[in-house]
């Protein structure tokens, strides 16, 4: 698998609209039609595959590029960052598969990690020469993340960890694993916790994978029985897991996957397509219901873009996510899940005599609507958003009587 390599990616001073240009036309030349879940030659790309695809996208200036230059990144800011996920939400790609690595492990170990691990890590990360996954719910604790169990105790030079982990996606795969812990008791709740970058190979560590309704393996429970790391693999001092969790939880709900609205304008694209290839889905488009909820779900889109636009602003002037991450999450979730419930609606009408369109849009939808049912769970479910925003945002008090 072969991709362009006489990549000449623009100089920042040359302005955003150079940069878009360049991620718009190496993405036509480069993606291949397999990729496209609105091809007929669609397949599922394997891990090799997708990892190449990723990497192509790296060495082509498409990731990382708020990342420092030291640390195998381009140094640019945020907006450059959305410029180039603007043009990957546009096309029906794939999606990562080192989204916890360059997502969530990355930015926390460039807040929190030592030089070393800087160096040792970042690199390899933007690179796909390595896999993570994020080990923080456990059956006991996940909404809950204060409550968490898994116990790690010092023993000289090295921690002994002990504990389990729930819904852990790509631990199959997974070379690491950012995982959070706790020193003292559960009473404690944000004190004491701390976070680790743990080897999955580490003697002691058993994948269990779960299957899912769409009937993958993407999820695992994770055992740690006497686990033994060095000090070396602590991410940020003993007391600092919590905030270094909330970081993590405020860039998976806030700055992750920044595509998404333009991704689901694409997969609305997609499904109208399906639509107009075939006659009888051909009606649904002409019934003045189906057309209210079509208007309804690109006005949300609308909306999630400015709201994704806002929040880079925000970062811009420097200020912290905060709660606004919980408000992105909470709006994108029950976008996309609205957004699935009306295309499987649609596509429930195809059958073996629909057109080719229609009948590759309906295996795409239906793996989307199950899929979408985890989305208001999944980086924090709904209610507890809407607990956030109430109390960070809106300053509602927290007792309200009659």
């Amino acid at each position: 698998m072969s991709f362009d390599t006489t990549v000449v990616i623009p100089d920042p001073a040359s302005g955003r609209d150079a940069y878009r240009r360049h991620a718009r036309q190496w993405l036509a030349a480069n993606l291949p039609d397999y990729m496209r879940s609105d091809s007929l030659n669609y397949r599922t790309p394997t891990l090799q595959e997708s990892s190449a695809w990723e990497a192509a996208m790296y060495r082509a200036g498409l990731a990382g590029m708020t990342w420092p230059k030291e640390y195998g990144g381009y140094g640019l800011s945020l907006r450059e960052h959305l410029v180039v996920n603007k043009e990957i939400g546009s096309l029906p790609m794939p999606e990562s598969v080192s989204s916890i690595g360059k997502e969530l492990a990355g930015p926390i170990i460039m807040a929190v990690g030592t030089e070393e691990q800087k160096r040792t890590f970042l690199p390899a990360i933007l690179a796909i020469e390595n896999y993570w996954c994020q080990g923080f719910s456990e059956p006991g604790a996940g909404s809950d993340l204060a409550g968490l169990r898994t116990k790690a105790t010092q023993e000289g030079d090295v921690w002994r960890i002990n504990g389990q982990k729930i819904w852990t996606s790509g631990a199959a795969k997974a070379h690491y694993c950012l995982l959070l812990t706790r020193t003292g008791t559960v009473a404690d709740k944000h004190r004491g916790l701390l976070m680790f970058a743990v080897p999955m190979d580490t003697p002691g560590i058993r994948v269990v994978p779960i299957k899912s309704i769409d009937g993958k393996e993407s999820f695992a429970e994770v055992f740690f029985d006497n686990v033994i790391v060095p000090d070396s693999a602590r991410l940020g001092a003993p007391d600092e897991g919590w905030d270094a969790a909330i970081r993590v939880l405020s860039i998976e709900r806030a700055t992750n996957r920044m595509y998404r609205p333009w991704r689901f304008e694409c997969e609305l694209r997609q499904l109208v397509r399906a639509c107009l290839s075939d006659a009888e889905l051909a009606k649904v488009l002409d019934d003045g219901y189906y057309q209210r909820r079509i208007g309804q779900i690109a006005a949300e889109i609308d909306g999630l873009k400015g709201l994704i636009e806002a929040v880079v602003d925000h970062l811009m002037r420097d200020r912290p996510v905060g709660a606004l991450g919980s408000l992105n999450k909470l709006y994108w979730s029950e976008c996309h899940q609205a957004f699935a419930g009306l295309a499987m609606d649609i596509v429930s009408r195809v059958h073996d005599c629909s057109s080719p369109l229609a009948r590759r849009a309906r295996k795409h939808f239906t793996t989307a609507y199950l899929f979408a049912r985890a989305e208001t769970i999944y980086a924090g479910v709904t209610e507890v958003q809407l607990d956030i925003i109430a109390q960070r945002i809106l300053k509602l008090p927290m007792d309200v009587q009659k």
